[in-house]
């Protein structure tokens, strides 16, 4: 049999929030979803900017995962050499990132000193 006035016993806060209080924990609130949403936007976007003049920056897959491949000046143009008319996946995405840079490889230069 449920008792009479349990109910509300039970339910009714100790005590009333002062008005300071309530003040307090509106402007914790609010300070928290500014926060929050300044966190998001900060993170937000493309992360890594455009590779500079005469690098290439091409992501193949790799033994865990995808793999960063990122070189400048003359490895670029030996990595745009060594992908140039092959079809393995890897050697396109460096291909195509050459293309992208306007990197045009050069033939491999023959051993030096072979005699």
């Amino acid at each position: 049999m449920p008792l009479e006035g349990h109910f509300k016993r039970v339910n009714t806060p100790l005590r009333r929030l002062t008005k300071r209080e309530r003040n307090v924990v509106m402007v914790g609130v609010v300070v928290t979803f500014i926060a929050l949403v300044a966190l998001i936007l900060a993170t937000a976007g493309d992360s890594q900017p455009p590779p500079a003049p005469g690098c290439i920056r091409a992501s193949v897959a790799g033994r865990t995962g995808a793999e960063l491949i990122q070189a400048c000046g003359m490895k670029a143009r030996r990595l745009c050499a060594r992908s140039v008319g092959r079809d393995e996946p890897q050697f396109l995405a460096i291909a195509a990132s050459c293309s992208d840079q306007s990197i045009r490889p050069f033939a491999e230069p023959a051993a030096a000193g072979a005699g």
